[in-house]
């Protein structure tokens, strides 16, 4: 699984990544982190809003850092 965290490296884009792997790592995946800073990259997913999580090039929240457990729930179900 190919987790990407969409940003350009704010605090907030920084808080994610660190809670996606810390998660993933918990929960056992299979998974890869990647960091898409390229603010045009960003747009092609449809992201206006940073911090986004997309995993496998399917764009899961965007514009929030959610709390752990949302975050657990979604990379749970996209693991699936």
């Amino acid at each position: 699984m190919k987790i990407q965290i969409l940003g350009t490296g704010c605090p907030k884009c920084k808080k994610l990544a660190e809670m996606a792997e810390r998660v993933a790592t918990e929960l056992g995946l299979d998974f890869e982190i990647e960091k898409v800073t390229d603010i045009k990259e960003i747009m092609s997913f449809g992201v206006i809003g940073t911090p986004g999580l997309a995993v496998d090039g399917n764009v899961l929240l965007a514009g929030r850092v959610p709390t752990e457990t949302a975050l657990k729930e979604l990379l749970q179900k996209a693991g699936k």
